[in-house]
Formats: C-alpha cells, structure tokens, sequence
C-alpha cells in the first residue's frame, strides 16, 4: 500500500472510496514481495501491481467487490498445470493477497463499526509515506475473522493510530503494543515483513499474522569525483530510487549545470564532507576520484561506517596502490574487505554509461544478494526472497 501512496494519499484527500489489494506472502518464484499493491477506486480507477500482470484482473475484481460489500479477504494465487485457463502466476510460485476496503465513513447497515478508524490509520500513513516521511503500516491478515484488514498506522517513535483487536478510543491492547514494537525496528531498518504473535500477545486468544509495510526516506548514494563517469551514475542512482549527492574539490567541475539529476551538489573535500554527515545501513558511497589524495582520507573514513557498500573506481594497479597506502594509515583487514575495486561488475563496459550501469548492478545484487552472474543455465533462485520474520 505504502508503496503508491502519492496516488492513494490524493484519492483520500479528495474523499475517494477505493480498496488496495496487498501483497502480504510470496511462495516460491513471484514477480512481487509483501507490500506491493494494487488499488481501485468506485469509479473503477486502478493504480499500481501485485504481479506483473500475471493476475491484474482478477485482484481488480476482488477490490470492486470489496467496495461494494464492505467485507476484507484474503485470497491466494498460484499455478496450476491441470487448467490451462485458472487465473494464476506464469513464473510457477504463488503470492497471498490481502483486499481492504477503505470507505468513508457510512450510516449504512453494511458499514462495519471500525471502518472510521480503519480509514484514519490508512490515511494517516499514507499521508506520512507521501510526505516522505518514516511511516509503517501494520496489517492483520490471519486470526478471527472479524479483525482482518485492520491496520495500524505506527510512527518512529513507536506511537500508532487505529485498531486491531479493540474498539476505538479503548485503548492500546497487548497485540497492538506487540505490533507497534515490531513496527518500529522493521521501520528502523526500512524493512517490510510478516509478523507470527502467539496468543498470549493478543487479546483475542489465538495467534495472528501480521505485514508490517514500512515507508522510508530514499536511501542515499554519495557519488565523490565531478566526472563524467559520475554523471551517468546519477543518473541510473536517480532512476533506482536513491538520493543522490556530489561531491568534489574542484569547483569548476562540482556545478549543478553538470549534474542536473544530482539533489545536491557539494564543493568541499570528500573526506571533511563524509565526516559531516549522519549515514544509516542503507547508504552507498560511490569512489571516482582514482587520485590517492582524495581517495586515501576518504576511504578510510569510509571503510569505518556502517553504510551498505563502498565501491572506488580505479585499475587493478591503482586498487593494489590504495590498499598499500589504506594499510599504512590503520585500516585493518576486516574494513579492506569491504571495499568493492576495481567498482562494478564484469560486463565489459567501456562508455560512461556502461560503466555506471555495472556499478549499478553491482550494488544491486550486493543489496540484495545476488551472484551477479547469468541466470542462463543456473539453478539458483530469479528472486530473492528477503528473510521472514520470526514470531513475536
């Protein structure tokens, strides 16, 4: 859901009645992971994807009838060799959906008492998410049948809006002080995940699961060295979501005319600007300069944070060099293996397009695990699927 929350924070605004159709488990090969969405409003507007494609229709039929029934449910799509014509995945795995209506308050019989509530959590999350704002959103998605589709809205701090297993103004119950908590480190980490709570974290005596979406500021890429090399690295670093910084020495080079895709562009030294700033686990620092003068006080700095990925450009030639003079100023082993050089993988790039698109994929499959070799003739897995949640 929080994933399309620009369009579905509008529709709010404007008093739109919709459903939003989550993924909330992938089994296997699936195009998507828990927490993409699919929405449809009353006039039969759609926005966003569960699968590709694969199952589009269907999961559009399910919210329409959400809308009008007023009734939450979850449904489970896979495939099936037997029926050529069942609605499935083509990709051979199976993804659980969870459809929500999110009406407008109603005097009608078929209004459920919680829907006021359920619609003040979604919208204030969505709101935070398309502020850019940190935001989780905790979905009830298996236990008694009354309480799912109820969701949470939980802030950093770990304060929440809405209900889950009590009636609004009641008070926070086990379950949703469990779930609040769960909330706030997967927010912490920018991580979306189920969540498995025994019965004895919630009130309604038996266990429930529960998707935790998390909504988080762009993860930021530092790009060092004003070249050529690193403008098409913005660009493709901007394309991927991140949050993009330049920084270089030279003013004549670090101008905004160059770097129209950059959100900042800095003149400074490297090593004083990293020093300036507060990084989490997500970022990547992207080395261009090759010349031991930046590099040097820069990488040793760097090799030292808790950032996702550190890559410098550079021969095979120049990277022995660096690590010679890396191991001179105090960086230990441990910290040198960190470092990706020469940046990028093999993909025998030669332009600076090409080049910024092996860097990129590199720090793709680094983020998410992957081997960066062909799939063809491989039995590893197309799709990583991230770690599961233990229970609460």
């Amino acid at each position: 859901m929080l994933d399309i929350a620009t369009e579905l924070n509008r529709w709010c605004e404007q008093g739109r009645d919709f459903a939003v159709a989550t993924v909330v488990a992938t089994h296997g090969s699936a195009p998507r992971q828990p927490g993409a969405a699919l929405a449809v409003d009353a006039a039969g507007t759609a926005v966003g994807s569960v699968s590709g494609g694969c199952v589009e229709g269907a999961v559009y039929d399910l919210c329409q009838r959400a809308l009008q029934t007023g009734e939450p449910a979850v449904e489970s799509f896979g495939y099936s060799d037997e029926d050529a014509f069942a609605v499935g995945l083509t990709c051979g795995g199976a993804i659980d959906i969870l459809v929500t209506p999110v009406r407008a308050a109603t005097d009608d019989a078929e209004g459920g008492p919680d829907e006021p509530a359920l619609r003040h959590a979604v919208a204030a999350a969505l709101t935070a998410a398309a502020r850019g704002d940190a935001a989780a959103a905790v979905h009830l998605v298996t236990g008694p049948a009354p309480l799912v589709g109820r969701t949470l809205y939980v802030r950093p701090d770990g304060g929440f809006d809405g209900v889950l297993d009590s009636t609004p103004g009641a008070g926070p119950t086990p379950l949703e002080r469990t779930a609040a908590a769960e909330a706030t480190a997967l927010l912490a980490a920018g991580r979306t995940a189920t969540v498995e709570v025994g019965a004895d974290g919630s009130r309604c005596g038996e266990p429930v699961t529960l998707l935790v979406e998390s909504s988080v500021p762009p993860p930021r890429m530092l790009v060092f060295g004003a070249i050529d090399f690193a403008a098409e690295l913005v660009r493709v670093a901007k394309f991927l979501g991140y949050h993009v910084t330049v920084c270089d020495a030279r003013p004549v080079f670090a101008t905004t005319a160059r770097f129209p895709d950059a959100d900042e562009v800095v003149v400074g030294w490297p090593h004083r600007y990293l020093d300036s700033q507060e990084l989490d686990e997500r970022a990547v620092l992207c080395v261009l300069t090759h010349d031991a003068k930046f590099d040097v006080p820069l990488l040793e700095r760097a090799l030292r944070l808790p950032v996702a990925y550190v890559g410098a450009m550079g021969s095979r030639r120049t990277h022995a060099d660096r690590l010679a003079r890396l191991r001179e100023a105090g960086v230990g082993e441990r910290d040198l293996a960190r470092l990706r050089s020469p940046i990028g993988l093999d993909l025998g790039a030669r332009t600076p397009e090409e080049t910024a698109l092996s860097i990129a994929a590199e720090i793709v499959a680094h983020r998410h695990g992957g081997s960066g070799t062909s799939l063809t003739g491989g039995g590893a897995p197309i799709h990583h699927p991230p770690p599961r949640r233990a229970a609460a």
